[in-house]
């Protein structure tokens, strides 16, 4: 489908969908269609709030653009298990996020939270709250339900629905009445009769109150005075109460979102029913959430039924109980998985760019952004500064676990470890407010208990039988880890001292000598003997910070080129095996404990300024100054790295690594010592394809590859279009074992004419077949700097083998064919050698050296010795069949030059290339066959 078409498609969808919404607007309420769309003057305003609600609610945030954008909020809900809970058990938890045994509580909806029942008082409104742990989606139950009420299709016995951000309550300085704070923020509700007070009309209102916990809310009469009138100001908090208190507006319902931490901040007596946001917790639900996010594609037959693949093998690993149920048992997790997933099969050279540490900072932003640690119950005093980040205070915890599990490898840990890193050294009754609060509401959001026993667990801790704990997902803890270093939470006690020191030195301004004259009358000589030579601030604390930074660089350079971790497979196919789990014969790993390669390059991706304004807003800053100064050392580590040759999983992990970083200078300057980029073996897809050339593309256009070898790397047709750019950068290209066909082939000749570098391309056992090789000859004079050409093993017959021969013989620079491994008969070849050689009468075109067996007629090829060693290097991964009957016909080819021999020295070398061909023969009968990766033709 062109760019076009879709564009027109999806504005005509979308056009149908608001005009769907548009006529359920009006035809819901059961009023009809022309007083919605008259033209009086004097709209209802219920009308005008459940249009403008909707528009507001079904606006989605940023993040949910990872999916493209092809769904509306009500498509891909899937609603969380709600129990309701009795007042005694209200603080209860589900035993296990992987709970298979029956509930005692009963399952229900938020609209049967609203049922009447036989203890419910004729002239008293409900009041229901909802409560759950971060990531169980209350934000999400209180959007759909929202837009239910919208549409007319949920919590159809209320008129007015209200509902209110008590994060916005909190921020208010000034009182206010109740009809204030509604018109405040629903103008045309302002004169509206069900808020008057007046008889019995507020029965018909539902008052929702999302993030209680951000209010202060106190019931004690000495501190919150009654209030019944819905015009008398007051401050925000005590309207809530006397709302709750059913003082003010007693006939109106109340539901109430909370987490776990704050629901006791609302008397037992002031709530009619308890209920608690359970999260997914069947493989049915979370099954559910991915159909409904990974098949809203574009509607391209090939993508959905790659993501109706994806879906099944996440459903496999969720019925295995892996550590992944356990992840997705919080619907915040389910997002995540399919955000990754799709950044990592559906990625479009045309979308916006997304990386994989942006992801992760989404995650957290959509999860804490705002959220602050609050003092707990009874304190009034909130934290200073930046320090109330909740989201701070996961890094200084959490993270500083996380740092010290990739520094000695190691993914679970004990009860009493949580203890020590979370627990830390608690004093004052404050902190251990915000210690109790971060245990109940968050920590779980991170760690879970491990469900994959004597997984990557020393001898001495396997045998244990505590129970041990796991980060949700492996990569969150090389995510926190990284922020934990790059944030500079890992500073020595130097630093820190430095730092506070720097402060209070900036602070004092003019009588910094009177500053120090304080401090030595309290502070030993030994250690002010620092602070004296602080005194030279700024160039002695720059120079720490400085050694700082460059420790970060060095351990980012380190950590990707760990000799022990050379041998895993890429970072990206690491990401996905932890997802879709692991099918067929494990992984070899050749490290004792995991490999920990995503950890530098989330610290890379950090630095990024789109991640950095992300973290900025939860409370976390990365300094300007931090970045330049890291940047400036890791170019100078990665460029002494790169000197050395690199399997190819590092350099592909390098690639991803300056992909995330996204800063093409760094980019330019660091390739600029490679020469050689070899991926071979390396199983590319749409996204690293895409990696590869966004970060070729920030080279100048004087910048060449020597090499760049693509070999074995499952590359179709679809992937080349992608990899257009990365081919204007070399001069030896090697395409071969990839299943390119023919159609590939013409994908790759519209793309080489740009490159007016190439000299060798290589695309040997490719699929071309002949038609492949007669579009390669009628096009080679578009690359005129072609020196070397290699199509064997491509199943080419005479006629076509000829006519690629003529067109080379013509072209200005070509020098040498290979041709062997194709099906050519006798004759063939002998015309092959003999119109690779021009006429003797001076007719057009050069010599050719054409290489189509061990022979050329009756005497040996000069070139036999590199042909056999390239099927000696192959023959193991190759049709064995066909490089069997290929190689006897190479024996055929011996024996008769051989007996056309007069020279005993000439047949004595023909019987050592034999037996060269006979050992190689003896080699594929003896190996037992390899497993069946890679191409095969």
């Amino acid at each position: 489908m062109s760019s076009l078409h879709r564009q027109l498609s999806q504005l005509l969808s979308a056009w149908s969908w608001r005009r769907r919404v548009d006529v359920s607007l009006c035809s819901a309420t059961g009023l009809h269609l022309r007083t919605y769309c008259s033209t009086s003057s004097e709209p209802d305003p219920l009308q005008v709030h459940r249009r403008k609600l909707f528009l507001w609610f079904s606006h989605l945030p940023q993040e949910e653009k990872q999916f493209g954008g092809y769904f509306s909020p009500e498509t891909m809900h899937v609603d969380p298990l709600i129990v309701e809970r009795k007042a005694e058990e209200r603080a209860g938890l589900l035993s296990s996020p992987l709970q298979t045994q029956p509930l005692t509580s009963s399952s229900v909806s938020v609209e049967q939270l609203f049922e009447t029942t036989d203890t419910w008082n004729e002239g008293r409104g409900v009041n229901v709250l909802l409560y759950g742990a971060v990531g169980t989606g209350k934000s999400t139950v209180v959007r759909k339900l929202v837009l239910d009420w919208c549409l007319g299709t949920g919590l159809t016995h209320f008129k007015l629905l209200v509902p209110f951000s008590c994060e916005d309550l909190s921020e208010l300085s000034k009182v206010a009445s109740l009809r204030d704070l509604v018109s405040r923020k629903y103008l045309h509700l302002r004169k509206h009769p069900l808020l008057s007070g007046e008889g019995n009309q507020a029965k018909d209102v539902l008052f929702l109150f999302n993030g209680m916990e951000k209010m202060k809310l106190d019931f004690r009469i000495g501190s919150t005075e009654l209030c019944s009138d819905p015009n008398e100001a007051l401050p925000p908090n005590v309207v809530v109460v006397n709302l709750l208190r059913k003082y003010l507006l007693p006939e109106a319902s109340i539901l109430v979102t909370t987490r776990l931490s704050a629901m006791d901040r609302i008397p037992q007596k002031y709530v009619s029913r308890y209920a608690q946001i359970c999260g997914f917790n069947d493989p049915g639900r979370q099954r559910a959430y991915f159909t409904s996010r990974l098949l809203q594609q574009s509607g391209e037959a090939a993508r959905d039924h790659e993501a109706q693949a994806l879906i099944e093998l996440l459903y496999l690993n969720l019925q295995r109980e892996s550590q992944l149920a356990a992840a997705c048992f919080l619907p915040s997790y389910c997002w995540l998985t399919c955000a990754t997933l799709h950044f990592l099969h559906f990625t479009d050279a045309k979308a916006p760019i997304r990386t994989l540490t942006g992801i992760y900072t989404s995650f957290l932003r959509l999860n804490f952004g705002g959220e602050v640690l609050g003092t707990g119950a009874g304190t009034n005093v909130p934290l200073q500064g930046h320090n109330n980040s909740l989201m701070l205070y996961v890094v200084r915890t959490v993270g500083k676990m996380a740092f010290e599990g990739v520094t000695y490898k190691r993914t679970s840990f004990s009860e009493k470890e949580l203890e020590q890193w979370i627990g830390g050294k608690t004093k004052t009754d404050e902190e251990l407010h915000q210690l109790a609060m971060f245990r109940t509401d968050v920590l779980d959001f991170f760690l879970a208990p491990c469900v994959e026993s004597g997984k990557h667990f020393p001898e001495a801790l396997s045998e244990n039988d505590e129970q041990r704990y796991v980060f949700a997902v492996p990569a969150m803890q090389e995510y926190l880890a990284a922020l934990y270093v790059v944030l500079g939470e890992n500073k020595s006690a130097l630093e820190k001292l430095s730092k506070q020191m720097s402060v209070a030195i900036g602070q004092a301004g003019e009588d910094v000598n009177a500053l120090f004259g304080i401090l030595s009358k309290f502070i030993p000589l030994r250690i002010f003997a620092v602070f004296n030579l602080l005194k030279l601030f700024p160039k002695l604390y720059e120079k720490i910070s400085s050694h700082n930074k460059g420790s970060i660089a060095r351990t980012m350079a380190t950590e990707m080129f760990r000799t022990e971790d050379s041998y895993n497979e890429d970072v990206l196919d690491q990401v996905e095996q932890s997802l879709l789990g692991v099918h067929g014969p494990q992984p070899q790993q050749h490290s004792e404990g995991p490999p920990f390669e995503l950890y530098p390059i989330f610290m890379g991706g950090l630095l990024h300024y789109g991640n950095r304004v992300l973290l900025q807003q939860l409370g976390c800053s990365i300094q300007s100054t931090t970045v330049v100064q890291i940047t400036r050392a890791l170019r100078k580590h990665l460029v002494r790295e790169l000197s050395k040759p690199q399997p190819p999983e590092e350099m592909m992990d390098l690639l991803v690594l300056l992909y995330e970083f996204q800063n093409p200078r760094l980019t330019a300057e660091v390739l600029a010592s490679m020469r050689t980029i070899r991926l071979t073996n390396i199983r590319m897809t749409s996204l690293k394809c895409f990696v590869l050339s966004s970060v070729l593309s920030c080279t100048p256009t004087s910048y060449h590859l020597e090499e760049l070898d693509l070999s074995s790397c499952l590359l179709t047709h679809d992937l080349l279009q992608t990899l257009w750019p990365a081919f204007r950068h070399t001069h030896n290209l090697k395409l071969c074992d990839n299943p390119l066909l023919e159609s590939g082939a013409c994908t790759l000749l519209e793309a080489l004419p740009e490159n007016q570098s190439l000299r060798h391309l290589s695309l040997m056992h490719t699929g071309l077949g002949d038609w492949g090789a007669l579009q390669l000859a009628e096009r080679l004079q578009q690359h005129s700097g072609l020196q070397e050409l290699n199509v064997a093993y491509n199943n080419i017959g005479d006629n076509a083998a000829l006519a690629l021969v003529d067109a080379c013989r013509e072209h200005p620079s070509i020098h040498t064919v290979h041709l062997y491994l194709n099906p050519l008969s006798d004759v063939g070849k002998q015309s092959l050698y003999v119109r690779g050689v021009p006429s003797s009468d001076g007719g057009s075109g050069q010599r050719v050296k054409v290489l189509a067996s061990v022979t050329e007629g009756s005497d040996l090829s000069e070139d036999w010795h590199p042909i056999l060693r390239v099927i000696r290097e192959n023959a193991l991964s190759w049709d064995r069949q066909r490089v069997q009957q290929q190689l006897k016909v190479f024996l055929r080819d011996l024996e008769w030059g051989r007996q056309q021999q007069q020279s005993l020295w000439k047949r004595l070398h023909f019987r050592r290339v034999e037996k060269g061909v006979r050992q190689t023969l003896k080699l594929l009968e003896k190996d037992p066959p390899p497993p069946p990766t890679g191409y095969r033709m």
